[in-house]
């Protein structure tokens, strides 16, 4: 009898697993894909982050270059104001726009025109604009600057000497701004950095002399959320 006993239980410990074995197993188990999936989910943030810094660095590059093309191509064209009894100065700067730099963006779809473009904080006379398809218009071009819900804005009138019915273009270049701010060096007697333009020297010089004047080189300093302050001295051409 005994020894059919112990042969029936040899028997059943051959035919499977306990139960303790079998919570012990799915124990191991749970360890074992809570691990995993952490080292997974673990390595899809880490690729999130990583492209998620290369287009930001792309975006801030991208952002840089354009303005450094905009101020080395500066021209001394005045252009006609909107009104057409005068002329503006090849470059305008206006602190004041600094004060609204972070106001609401206008509505998705909203048309803008010529005189929104005076709520900038920088506008100019560029050259250079390309013209791959041979289209019959100068190539100069009024560009400007500002920043809008905290980002940075570049626009352009697609003709020179525009009235207020001429729709401004304009495109987002970075976000998360802080501060957008200028300097430039003025080339008249000294050398010496000017946080106005045109400066009172250039002002008290000759009419047609305030309609040509553009400074030597500016300064460009953007203060972003993530990166800190961003300085770039850019050179002005001839």
């Amino acid at each position: 009898m005994k020894r059919t006993t112990a042969s029936r239980n040899d028997k059943a410990r051959s035919a499977g697993f306990t139960l303790i074995e079998l919570l012990v197993a799915l124990f191991i188990s749970a360890i074992l894909f809570a691990m995993g999936y952490g080292a997974i989910s673990q390595a899809i943030n880490n690729r999130q982050q990583v492209e998620d810094a290369g287009k930001r660095l792309l975006a801030v590059q991208q952002a840089m270059r354009m303005l450094e093309q905009d101020f080395e191509l500066m021209q001394p064209r005045p252009v006609r104001d909107l009104l057409g009894n005068g002329y503006m100065a090849p470059l305008v700067y206006n602190p004041g726009a600094l004060a609204a730099q972070n106001s609401p963006g206008n509505a998705p779809g909203t048309v803008l025109h010529a005189t929104q473009q005076s709520q900038a904080l920088v506008q100019f006379t560029r050259g250079g604009w390309a013209n791959p398809a041979g289209v019959p218009r100068s190539e100069l071009q009024r560009v400007s600057y500002l920043v809008r819900d905290r980002k940075l804005v570049r626009q352009y009138l697609p003709v020179l000497d525009a009235d207020g019915t001429v729709v401004l273009q304009e495109r987002e270049l970075l976000d998360d701004v802080e501060s957008f701010s200028l300097r430039f060096l003025d080339g008249n007697g000294n050398l010496q950095w000017q946080s106005i333009w045109p400066t009172p020297l250039v002002l008290a010089g000759p009419a047609q002399d305030q309609l040509r004047m553009r400074p030597v080189a500016v300064e460009v300093t953007i203060t972003l959320k993530d990166w800190g302050v961003l300085t770039r001295v850019i050179e002005v051409a001839g």
